[in-house]
């Protein structure tokens, strides 16, 4: 190392931020946590709101969300038997951040 060079700091990732974009980085997840920020959708509508995502892809996605908290799926037995998906507490909790995030966009991409 020369004389007037600094040395590199080696920098990790935060542990939090990473598991963060790891949730919310995966395709078609913000967009369905940012839908439901306006109230609880039924499987085809969100379906319909969100745009070209296949029902496959949507059902192992709501199932991911709920997994990690997120998403609540609530069974309405009817008849006719219908079922729901909302924001839990925590989901909700990243309104102001997905609120920035859409904010950001519009101004810089």
């Amino acid at each position: 190392m020369a004389p007037d060079e600094q040395p590199h700091e080696s920098r990790a990732c935060d542990g939090a931020l990473a598991k963060a974009f790891g949730c919310l980085g995966k395709r078609w997840n913000g967009l369905l946590l940012a839908t439901l920020m306006d109230g609880p959708m039924g499987f085809s509508d969100l379906r319909r709101a969100v745009g070209s995502i296949s029902d496959s892809v949507l059902s192992d996605r709501l199932g991911e969300l709920g997994t990690a908290g997120l998403v609540a799926r609530t069974v309405d037995e009817g008849p006719p038997t219908s079922v729901q998906y909302s924001l839990t507490k925590s989901g909700r909790a990243l309104s102001p951040s997905l609120q920035a995030l859409t904010d950001w966009a519009s101004k810089n991409l």
